[in-house]
């Protein structure tokens, strides 16, 4: 499996061979910008698709679960108006869910924070900022982003979060070093529905329950009306299908908090 790593290792030594080729025989200029242009591409690919693990070990899918289970999953809330709307049509349908919330928002809506946890369902880190330029920070700082979060979280429900979503699915070499430092473990997805772009809910949703099936990782968002509107009916279709949604630390068999 093609990581980081490997893919540096490879680079030098291909760098290295055409340099000692080199010493003995003309080698074309482009034959280095070839590899260094593959290195940057496979690098860049890796850093912003999370189902590569090319950075982080992610929790992508468990294929080996019992029963027909699955794990939904929401970013970048709390969210005042849509995070309620959400939390009733799970409880309607008795299923569990996870919550990867922003540190920030936690602060703002904390007792709808607690409303989460008291549904039931699991909670984990989403950074504090959700910057966008997070994938430029140090590692320092990166980490500093996630411990500000786990430590809102700590005094305000006395848990210690263990599970991590990458903010926008970018990892890279200081975030696996902040995850290090941190002990946070990274949660990617196997079924992204892209609801937070102008797709309509008809697409959105077919991009969900298309090859649906027990294992899988749905990663939407609790931000909008028309998240609120592709529930409902993955529910739905989800509940026809005797499938059964849990919480990710659930489907793994895994704990949510230290």
């Amino acid at each position: 499996m093609l990581n980081f790593r490997t893919v540096n290792i490879t680079t030098i030594i291909l760098l290295a061979g055409l340099c000692i080729t080199g010493y003995f025989t003309p080698v074309p200029l482009w034959f280095f910008s070839v590899i260094v242009i593959g290195w940057l591409l496979m690098t860049i690919i890796g850093s912003f698709f999370i189902k590569y693990n090319y950075h982080v070990k992610s929790l992508l899918s468990n294929r080996e679960v019992s029963g027909n289970r699955i794990a939904i999953t929401f970013d970048d809330g709390p969210h005042p108006q849509f995070t309620p709307e959400i939390l009733e049509l799970l409880r309607q349908s008795g299923a569990k869910a996870t919550f990867f919330c922003i540190g920030k928002h936690i602060e703002a809506h904390p007792d709808l924070f607690r409303k989460i946890i008291d549904g039931g369902h699991s909670v984990g880190n989403h950074t504090y900022s959700h910057s966008g330029y997070f994938g430029f920070f140090s590692s320092k700082k990166v980490a500093r982003e996630l411990e500000k979060t786990n430590r809102v979280v700590k005094e305000l429900t006395g848990l210690n979060m263990r599970l991590y979503r990458p903010a926008y699915g970018v990892t890279n070499p200081h975030i696996r070093k902040a995850l290090k430092v941190t002990g946070l473990h990274s949660v990617g997805w196997s079924k992204r529905s892209l609801d937070t772009t102008a797709l309509d809910t008809e697409t959105v949703l077919k991009r969900v329950t298309t090859g649906l099936k027990k294992g899988d990782i749905i990663l939407l968002h609790d931000t909008s009306a028309k998240t609120v509107t592709v529930l409902e009916r993955l529910l739905s279709f989800m509940q026809e299908r005797n499938m059964q949604s849990v919480t990710v630390d659930s489907l793994f068999n895994i704990k949510a908090y230290a």
